[in-house]
């Protein structure tokens, strides 16, 4: 005779058993619906047109529909919070940066958001850079830099936004070379690239994206690539490590998340469909015509770098460099 506590490990094992073919099974079905792609910035920016061109992409690999929904608001937090109401089905994906998911809550005072997301994949990278005007007397980086340490919070520089990766990469710089610049904070990237135009300020830290323009037309130059490798659209502006300063991967890194909790062979679907997205030659093409530099990866590497991220910015928050306004 079995006894009562032998029934109920067995009839345990089998619930178990019966509920994790289940996961497979209806994971080998997915999708079997439109997917949605929540993009929780403005239409027209980097992080929008990013989304569209892989959401078609990843549509063309599913045969499903992946409908993109713009959700701005709060430095990117508005549009992840409603990415967290939906179920962790692999449904709803939200695409995002480390500075949406855990500078933009730290600026807010809120705790980290990253605990919440599973990563899909990383998707690509914008380089960040150095400009001054074409006017300008700093000839290189060096002199910039030698100026701004000669007479401390002199030099003034500016960048899109407090808690922006533009902003993060400034005191990065000033951390990790000793020097203290006149931090000139702006809210958004267009009113600051005006006024280094204009010479109203002595250098700019910016996305490649948005300087680049200027700086084909002769009315800005770069200085210096804010990352390990130079940049194939300024292949004569050097790297930070090239002009003897502590080399740091800075800029911004897009990437697709789903909430904590999916089934593993959901996100395994969604990565490999996108990076099949991102090999397809004419979205590369257009990632590459917007400055990004495509950077495919599986979803344990891109959780490996958000650690070493969230490492960096922990770091200068502990050191009161970054904290909530």
């Amino acid at each position: 005779m079995i006894s009562k506590r032998r029934t109920f490990i067995l009839n345990g094992l089998a619930a178990a058993t019966a509920s994790a073919t289940g996961t497979r099974v209806w994971a080998q079905s997915f999708p079997s619906k439109p997917i949605r792609f929540i993009v929780p910035f403005a239409a027209g920016g980097n992080a929008d047109v990013t989304a569209r061109l892989v959401g078609d992409g990843m549509s063309r690999k599913f045969g499903q529909t992946v409908i993109v929904d713009n959700r701005p608001g709060a430095g990117g937090v508005v549009g992840q919070e409603l990415a967290l109401q939906a179920p962790p089905d692999g449904y709803t994906m939200v695409i995002s940066a480390f500075g949406p998911l855990y500078v933009s809550p730290l600026m807010a005072g809120k705790p980290s958001m990253i605990p919440s997301f599973a990563p899909v994949g990383m998707l690509s990278t914008v380089p960040m850079i150095v400009v001054v005007p074409a006017t300008s007397r700093f000839a290189d980086w060096p002199a910039l830099l030698a100026a701004a340490k000669a007479k401390p919070g002199t030099i003034s520089l500016g960048h899109a936004g407090n808690g922006t990766p533009n902003h993060i990469d400034i005191l990065r710089l000033q951390e990790n070379e000793k020097v203290s610049f006149s931090v000139v904070p702006y809210r958004g990237s267009g009113v600051g690239l005006n006024d280094v135009l204009a010479s109203q300020i002595d250098a700019y830290v910016d996305q490649l994206t948005s300087s680049l323009p200027h700086i084909q037309s002769g009315k800005l130059r770069a200085l210096v690539v804010i990352g390990e490798k130079r940049i194939p659209e300024l292949p004569n502006v050097p790297t930070l490590a090239e002009t003897g300063c502590t080399p740091f991967d800075g800029g911004t890194t897009l990437g697709i998340f789903v909430r904590t909790g999916t089934p593993q062979p959901v996100i395994a679907a969604l990565n490999t469909a996108m990076v099949a997205a991102l090999d397809e030659p004419a979205v590369k093409q257009k990632l590459v015509e917007l400055g990004a530099a495509v950077r495919p990866s599986t979803p344990e590497a891109f959780a490996a770098a958000l650690k070493i991220e969230e490492a960096g910015i922990g770091d200068l928050a502990k050191k009161g460099l970054l904290k909530p306004e």
